[in-house]
C-alpha cells in the first residue's frame, strides 16, 4: 500500500514496508547493487563552465557469467553519454553489453503520474471530526507538459481527476492511498550495466562520467594601503555543487580556461570574508600547466556537498606593487564601421584604475582565474571601506592586468571638436580640444585616450603624444591641484 499524504502536488510521501515488497521489483540472483558508502575513492575536477568530471572507484563482488550491476548515488545531472565503466582488477575479464541511466525518481508527482488508470482511494478528516473515504479511478496526472508557440515545453500543474461508481470528481482533497508503487520508478539516480563476466570475485572498478551543476568561480579581495602605492591580495574559490550528488572525502582539482564543448542548442554569494591570509601561509592549492589550460590540486581531501557553496582560499600575497592610473576616455572602445559607440557611461567622467604586474618579483607571479576582484581600504579611523571591484579574465603570470574602480569625483574631463575641414572626397582634417579639469589638493596625471580611423596623422598637437595601436592614442597630461590642463590638437584622416 501507498499512501500520499494531502493534497496532491503538496502531499508528503509515506512509503510502508510492505509496499517496499509488494510495488518494488524483485531483484535478479545476479543483481549487484553497488552505493556511495562502498566508494574506495571519489575523484572531482571541476570547470569553471558549470560543469565537472567524476571519478568514483567501488569494490564489487561479480559472479561468473551474466552480471547486473547498479551504481547508485551517481549525479542527477549527468551526462550518460560520457560514461566510462572498467575493472582495474581484471579489464579483460569484464565486458559491458548494456548501459542504462535509471533517473525517474520515486516523488509523488511520478507515483501519481504512473498510476493513471489504476485504483485510488482518498482519505480525508471531515469538520465533525469523522474520515471520508472516497475510491476510485485515476484519470489524469497532476501535472501536464505544455508547448508555447516557440515549441518550448513547461510543466503546468493541473488538478486530478477520479472516477467513482457514482461519477466523476473533480479535484478530491485528502491523503491518497495506493495498492503499490509503479514499477520503473527508483529511490536515487542510477547507473545499471549488463556485464559479461569470465572472472568471479571481488573487483575493484572505476566509474568517470561528466556532469553538469559542478562549478568554481575565483574572487579576489585586495586591501590597498593609505597611498595607493601597495594592495594585500587573497584569492578565494568558490564551489557551488548543484549536480544532485554529495561527493565525500573527494580529491579535487579545478581546471582554469576555456575548455571547448559542443553545447546542445535548447529548444525552440554570501559576503566575502575580509581577513586576508598570512603571507607566509602554506597554499592549500598546489597549481601546475596542464595541455593548454592551468590545474590547480587541493591538498587533502574535501567534502562536496549537494546544494552547497563553499569557499576556500587559492592564495595570498601581501604588498603587491599598484600603481593608481586616471583615464579620460570619452569615446567607447568598440570600433564598429568606421564610428565609435558612444560610451555607456558620463563622457566627462575620469576613470579610475589600479594596475599590477603578475610577476614574482612583485609576491605574484602565479595564473590568476578570471574572477571579480573587490577592492577595499581603511578610511582615517580604520575602518574598511569597499571603493569598487572589477572582473579580470584568465591572466597568465608576467602579464599587467587593470582593475576599473569607479569614477574619480574631482576629476572632470571635457572634450570637444572645435573645426572640421574637408580636404578632399577622402581626406578630412579636425581640430579638438581636451580641457582636464583637477579639484583635489594636489597634482595628478591624468591620460587621455583618444582614438580615430582609416589612415591618420597628427598634424600639430599642445602636447607630446604616443601612439598606442593603428586607432589609438594618448596624452599624458600633468593637472595642476585646483587647476586644469589642456590638451589641442590637429588630425588628418583619409577614408
Amino acid at each position: 500500500m501507498t499512501i500520499l499524504t494531502g493534497v496532491p502536488l503538496k502531499s508528503v510521501l509515506c512509503l510502508l514496508a510492505t509496499a517496499l515488497v509488494s510495488g518494488g521489483s524483485a531483484c535478479l540472483a545476479s543483481e549487484v547493487v553497488s552505493a556511495a558508502n562502498e566508494s574506495q575513492g571519489v575523484s572531482l575536477t571541476i570547470y569553471n563552465q558549470n560543469f565537472g568530471l567524476v571519478r568514483d572507484v567501488r569494490q564489487v563482488e561479480l559472479t561468473e557469467g551474466r552480471n547486473l550491476l547498479q551504481f547508485q548515488d551517481v549525479a542527477a545531472q549527468i551526462d550518460p553519454t560520457t560514461v566510462s565503466f572498467s575493472s582495474l582488477t581484471a579489464p579483460n575479464a569484464v565486458t559491458v553489453r548494456e548501459q542504462n541511466y535509471q533517473y525517474d525518481l520515486i516523488n509523488p508527482e511520478t507515483i501519481l503520474s504512473k498510476s493513471i488508470g489504476k485504483n485510488a482511494k482518498f482519505r480525508r478528516l471531515t469538520a465533525s471530526g469523522q474520515i471520508e473515504e472516497l475510491s476510485g479511478v485515476l484519470l489524469n496526472a497532476p501535472q501536464v507538459s505544455v508547448a508555447d508557440t516557440a515549441g518550448n515545453v513547461s510543466e503546468r500543474t493541473q488538478g486530478l481527476v477520479l472516477k467513482t461508481a457514482s461519477g466523476v470528481v473533480l479535484n478530491p482533497a485528502g491523503d491518497i492511498e495506493l495498492a503499490e508503487i509503479p514499477a520503473g520508478l527508483v529511490s536515487k539516480p542510477s547507473l545499471v550495466w549488463k556485464l559479461d563476466v569470465s572472472k568471479g570475485g571481488r573487483h575493484k572498478t572505476e566509474i568517470s562520467y561528466q556532469t553538469g551543476g559542478l562549478n568554481w568561480r575565483c574572487d579576489y579581495v585586495t586591501v590597498l594601503n593609505a597611498d595607493d602605492t601597495k594592495m594585500d591580495l587573497t584569492s578565494w574559490v568558490t564551489l557551488d555543487n548543484k549536480s544532485g550528488a554529495t561527493y565525500k572525502d573527494a580529491a579535487l582539482k579545478l581546471l582554469a580556461g576555456d575548455v571547448h564543448r559542443i553545447v546542445p542548442r535548447p529548444h525552440l554569494m554570501s559576503a566575502m570574508r575580509m581577513a586576508c591570509a598570512p603571507g607566509g601561509a602554506e597554499p592549500q592549492f598546489t597549481e601546475k600547466a596542464f595541455a593548454e589550460y592551468h590545474l590547480y590540486t587541493l591538498a587533502g581531501k574535501t567534502n562536496v556537498n549537494n546544494n552547497e557553496t563553499k569557499q576556500m582560499t587559492l592564495f595570498a600575497a601581501d604588498n603587491v606593487p599598484t600603481r593608481k592610473l586616471f583615464i579620460f576616455e570619452p569615446e567607447a572602445s568598440n570600433y564598429v564601421w568606421g564610428d565609435w559607440l558612444p560610451p555607456n557611461r558620463d563622457s566627462n567622467k575620469v576613470a579610475v584604475k589600479l594596475e599590477l604586474e603578475n610577476k614574482q618579483a612583485n609576491h605574484l607571479g602565479l595564473p590568476m582565474p578570471k574572477g571579480k576582484v573587490r577592492v577595499y581600504k581603511h578610511d582615517d579611523d580604520g575602518s574598511l571601506q569597499f571603493i569598487g571591484e572589477d572582473m579580470i579574465d584568465h591572466t597568465p603570470r608576467d602579464e599587467k592586468l587593470r582593475i576599473y574602480i569607479g569614477d574619480a569625483f574631482d576629476l572632470v574631463g571635457e572634450h570637444k571638436q572645435v573645426n572640421m575641414q574637408r580636404v578632399s572626397d577622402r581626406v578630412q582634417r579636425f581640430s579638438y580640444e581636451i580641457s582636464l579639469r583637477n579639484h583635489k589638493d594636489n597634482d595628478v596625471t591624468i591620460t587621455a585616450v583618444e582614438h580615430s580611423w582609416g589612415q591618420w596623422k597628427i598634424l600639430n598637437s599642445s602636447q607630446t603624444y604616443t601612439k598606442k595601436d593603428s586607432k589609438t592614442f594618448e596624452f599624458a597630461v600633468t593637472v595642476p591641484a585646483r587647476g586644469e590642463g589642456k590638451v589641442t590638437y590637429d588630425i588628418e584622416v583619409r577614408n
